[in-house]
């Protein structure tokens, strides 16, 4: 992979919504008016319910609001890694941290078409661990 990936970690929210028209469109809504910006989203759906995990330019900002909205919001430590949007990058991500025995408990990755690089949220079972195995891609 050239160039180098950049890779940091982020606090990413999980938070808990209705399944129901209207209850992301409210979140993002409240998260922009409070000049908060969602760098990744993803969002995973079972009957009753959506955990919506973001990452976002405020965590902390983005934590309180959503609290006194009375909406359930929790913190976690991801991995953001920006690299090159081409075959094979997260096989060789995650065949290094499958050579040091870290688990990628999920990940979701964005780019466009035609980007020139791609980002992926990755939470692994040991994010000190996973920075030191992929520092040197």
């Amino acid at each position: 992979m050239n160039p180098s990936p950049s890779i940091e970690t982020a606090t990413q929210l999980a938070v808990f919504l209705a399944n129901r028209p209207g209850a992301l469109a409210r979140v993002c809504e409240a998260l922009a008016k409070a000049e908060i910006n969602i760098d990744a989203l993803a969002t995973s759906d079972t009957v009753d319910h959506t955990v919506v995990r973001m990452v976002v330019s405020d965590p902390t900002k983005a934590l309180m609001l959503l609290g006194e909205a009375g909406t359930l919001a929790l913190e976690t430590e991801v991995l953001m890694i920006e690299t090159a949007s081409q075959p094979g990058v997260l096989a060789k991500i995650a065949e290094r941290l499958a050579e040091a025995e870290v688990n990628i408990e999920y990940a979701y990755l964005a780019g466009g078409r035609d980007a020139k690089k791609g980002l992926i949220v990755l939470r692994p079972s040991d994010v000190e661990k996973a920075m030191s195995v992929l520092q040197d891609l």
